[in-house]
């Protein structure tokens, strides 16, 4: 359900000042993370690209920084699928930073043909890096968060986790037949249920920090070179004349990331996406993605569970 129609003229040209802000976006040498440092970066933000490949990285943020003069980008090398990168990660940061003002945890992997792929510590790789890298990721660096006078976590999710349904007694698919569209729609579910709850602790501990999400809808990114064929010929340059209307350019895509992410009419719990049909494509408006995220009893168990996988407890009170 679309909540906030009057401001569908929403763009970059509403994005405001950020001098002095800094945030951090994983996945960003490419694809909506990549668009999305760009925006924020020429507006004066110093943006750290948190990404697995180093190299990768660098050039990405080299060639950003040549188009933004008024920001800077510098890279943080963090591997989702390693709990044990995760923490070097965020434990280099805190040595960089005195306060983090936004958080995006952007990075996802879709993994469609094939058998079940596993990640350093053994989870499920969708589950694993979408969201338990993601989950530790965002508790560790908290101090910084709540170093910073109003900071933001952007969980972006997905229309596929409406198809979401978590299966807690088997996890990581080491007893049923694995799905994998299923398996990655159960990691959007888990950004939301994940955002959703920390929303409801933050407010609990009347903490300064936000947690709210979006989705890119239909988006041409290279997310799915790792799926079926359909898909990757859908994604195809050369389709994009009858595909266009199911799907925007990675530009738009980021559109509603950044307005999560800097927009000041945002409040904790809200959601961003496209505002056209089916959520697939248009200008970025607040908007409900359905019921089953909003379930406080899959929160709980699903952060509780979270907790206990990453062995990383969120302090939600500045120490």
């Amino acid at each position: 359900m679309r909540s906030d129609l009057t401001t569908l003229s929403w763009g970059i040209d509403e994005v405001p000042d950020l001098s002095g802000k800094t945030i951090l976006i994983t996945g960003a040498n490419t694809g909506i993370g990549r668009a999305t440092a760009t925006v924020l970066a020429r507006r004066g933000a110093s943006v750290v690209l948190a990404c697995r490949d180093q190299a990768k990285a660098e050039a990405a943020a080299a060639a950003i920084d040549a188009t933004a003069p008024a920001g800077s980008v510098s890279v943080l090398t963090v591997d989702l699928a390693s709990l044990a990168s995760v923490s070097s990660a965020a434990d280099a940061l805190l040595r960089r930073h005195d306060r983090l003002d936004v958080l995006i945890n952007n990075a996802g992997v879709m993994t469609l043909v094939g058998p079940p792929r596993q990640t350093a510590d053994d989870f499920e790789q969708h589950i694993g890096i979408n969201h338990l890298g993601h989950f530790a990721l965002t508790g560790r660096l908290l101090p910084l968060l709540l170093a910073a006078p109003a900071a933001r976590v952007v969980w972006v999710s997905s229309l596929s986790q409406r198809k979401g349904a978590i299966d807690f007694d088997d996890l990581h698919w080491r007893a049923r037949r694995y799905r994998a569209f299923q398996a990655y729609s159960d990691s959007k579910l888990a950004n939301m249920l994940t955002m959703y709850q920390m929303q409801h602790q933050l407010d609990a501990a009347n903490a300064s920090v936000m947690s709210v999400a979006a989705h890119p809808g239909g988006a041409r990114t290279d997310i799915t070179r790792d799926g079926p064929l359909w898909m990757r010929l859908l994604a195809r340059p050369e389709t994009q004349w009858c595909t266009n209307w199911l799907t925007h350019d990675i530009a738009s895509a980021a559109l509603p990331t950044v307005r999560a992410a800097v927009d000041p009419d945002v409040r904790g719990g809200d959601v961003y996406g496209p505002a056209g049909w089916q959520g697939l494509t248009g200008p970025p408006i607040r908007v409900d993605l359905g019921s089953r995220a909003r379930d406080e009893t899959l929160q709980r168990t699903l952060w509780n569970r979270s907790q206990e996988l990453t062995d990383v407890t969120y302090r939600l009170v500045r120490t």
